[in-house]
């Protein structure tokens, strides 16, 4: 039994080699994470986790300035990426968590705690998508609508996680 998802991808069909060797496929689907047949949007957010770990070495200038690349990049990888699958926003294609969880760690402490915490609230904000996260979901299409509702989730999630360590929670 395989942990990947089908053997063909998207209405395109795709293999998961097709997808592993296409340098645009490989990022969309998050270095591979997005191939998972279960919750490939959390194994995504997890993939996630030593981008952040890798920018938060720098500086915060430097971290918003590589945060700003994956989004802007994000657009067209997205984007190129529901071509190539002939699918909006396929499952996979997970390089919108990536983005959505750098967000919510933007300003947040490097710690254990908050790591856990964003990855936590980004995921309830990306899976409820609550106004206008849903709008925005349902209504903008292409790379920028596939990243969108990922940066607003992650805005959101951010919000709540600096709240947190605002009041002492963590």
């Amino acid at each position: 039994m395989s942990i990947f998802l089908n053997t063909q991808l998207g209405k395109n069909k795709l293999t998961p080699k097709q997808i592993l060797s296409d340098p645009v496929l490989f990022l969309a689907f998050g270095f591979g994470s997005g191939l998972s047949k279960k919750a490939p949007g959390t194994l995504g957010t997890l993939a996630a986790v030593p981008v952040y770990w890798l920018f938060a070495q720098a500086d915060i200038v430097v971290y918003s300035l590589l945060t700003l690349i994956v989004i802007i990049s994000g657009i067209s990888i997205c984007g190129r990426a529901a071509e190539k699958l002939g699918e909006h926003d396929f499952g996979g294609i997970v390089w919108d968590e990536v983005a959505g969880y750098l967000i919510t760690m933007w300003l947040a402490p490097s710690t254990w705690q908050a790591l856990v915490l964003g990855f936590v609230l980004f995921r309830i904000f990306d899976i409820l998508k609550p106004w206008p996260i849903r709008w925005i979901d349902q209504s903008v299409k292409g790379g920028l609508g596939i990243m969108l509702d990922d940066v607003l989730a992650g805005i959101f999630a951010a919000i709540v996680l600096l709240v947190a360590v605002d009041w002492g929670w963590i």
